[in-house]
C-alpha cells in the first residue's frame, strides 16, 4: 500500500463525495442554464458530439502546453491567477446549483441578485485563500466542489462514444506521462514546490515510525529537528473526468447509471491505492477509466 490505510480512506472519501456532488451540480445543470454566459446547448447529431470531442481535446493539449511553458519560463504569478480565475468560476458554478436553496432571502441590488453577490463574494474569498495563502483544509475543501463546476460545462457537449473515447485518450496520455516522459511528476513537483498550489486533493501526514521517535524527543530536540512529511496526492484530472462520465450517463440513462460509474470510479482507485507500491509514481486514470468502463457496462446490462 502506497499509504496507511487511514490516509486512503480520507482520499477515497474526498474523491467518493466529490463524485456525488458533481452528479448533483451536473443534473442541476442539466434543467437549468449555467451561469456567467456558458450556455448549454443539447446537441441532436451525432457528428456534432465528435467535433465536440476534437475541440475539447485541443483545448487540453493547448493547456497542457501552456502550462509547461509558464512553468519552464518560471512566470509563477500569470499561473496562480490563471488557477485563481479557474477556481473563481467553478466555485461560483458549483455553489449556485444550490446555496440559492439554502438562503432565506433573494433581492436585488442594481438589478443584481443579491444571492448571487454572496455566491460571487464567497468563491472569491475561498479562491483567494486557496491560490495565494496556503491552508490545507481550504485546498481540499475547494477541490470537492471545483471539479463538479468544471464537470456541468463539458457534460452538455459529450455522449457515450465521445465521453469513452476522451477516457482511452486520457488514460494513454496520463500512463505516457507519468511512466514514460515524467511530465506529470514534473508539473506537480513545481506546482507544489514554486506556486504552493497543487490541483488536486493533497494530505500531508507525519509516518507512523517518524511519530514514534519524535514522541521520545524533548521538546528543545523537536525545535531543532527537521521533521519529514509524506504527502499522499490525486490530481484534479483523476477527480473531474469520472464526473464528466457520470454526468453523461445521467443524462443518456438516469440517476443509477451515474451512481454505478462513481461508484465503479471510486472502486477503480481503491485498487490503485491499496495495492500500489511506495515510493512510485502511478498513473490513476487507466484504473479509473477501467472502473468507469465496468459502471458503463452494468448500466446497459441492468438499465436497459
Amino acid at each position: 500500500m502506497k499509504h496507511n490505510t487511514k490516509i486512503t480512506l480520507i482520499i477515497l472519501g474526498m474523491f467518493l463525495i466529490t463524485q456525488f456532488l458533481g452528479i448533483y451540480v451536473v443534473n442541476h445543470y442539466i434543467n437549468n442554464e449555467l451561469p456567467l454566459g456558458f450556455e448549454t446547448h443539447e446537441i441532436e447529431e451525432t457528428g456534432q458530439y465528435n467535433v465536440a470531442l476534437v475541440y475539447l481535446l485541443f483545448a487540453f493539449v493547448i493547456a497542457v502546453i501552456l502550462m509547461l511553458l509558464l512553468s519552464k519560463l518560471n512566470f509563477a504569478f500569470i499561473l496562480k491567477a490563471w488557477f485563481f480565475i479557474v477556481v473563481t468560476i467553478a466555485l461560483m458554478i458549483s455553489f449556485n446549483s444550490f446555496i440559492p436553496k439554502f438562503l432565506p432571502f433573494n433581492f436585488n441590488i442594481l438589478e443584481v441578485s443579491v444571492t448571487w453577490i454572496f455566491i460571487s463574494l464567497l468563491a472569491l474569498v475561498l479562491a483567494y485563500v486557496k491560490i495565494f495563502k496556503r491552508n490545507f483544509l481550504v485546498h481540499n475543501l475547494t477541490e470537492i466542489f471545483i471539479y463538479p463546476g468544471i464537470a456541468a460545462i463539458f457534460v452538455q457537449i459529450l455522449n457515450v462514444y465521445t465521453v469513452v473515447a476522451l477516457l482511452v485518450l486520457i488514460s494513454v496520455y496520463d500512463i505516457w506521462a507519468v511512466w514514460h516522459s515524467g511530465i506529470m511528476q514534473k508539473m506537480a513537483k513545481y506546482q507544489i514546490k514554486k506556486l504552493n498550489i497543487f490541483s488536486g486533493f493533497f494530505v500531508s501526514y507525519i509516518p507512523k515510525n517518524m511519530k514514534l521517535k519524535l514522541s521520545k524527543m524533548k521538546p528543545a530536540q523537536l525545535r531543532k529537528k527537521k521533521i519529514k512529511v509524506n504527502v499522499a496526492i490525486l490530481g484534479g484530472g483523476d477527480v473531474v473526468f469520472p464526473i464528466i462520465a457520470a454526468g453523461v450517463m445521467l443524462k443518456t440513462l438516469g440517476i443509477y447509471s451515474a451512481l454505478f460509474v462513481a461508484i465503479g470510479a471510486t472502486i477503480g482507485l481503491a485498487y490503485l491505492l491499496f495495492f500500489s507500491e511506495k515510493k512510485k509514481f502511478y498513473p490513476a486514470m487507466p484504473f479509473i477509466s477501467t472502473g468507469i468502463f465496468l459502471g458503463i457496462a452494468l448500466s446497459y446490462l441492468v438499465l436497459t
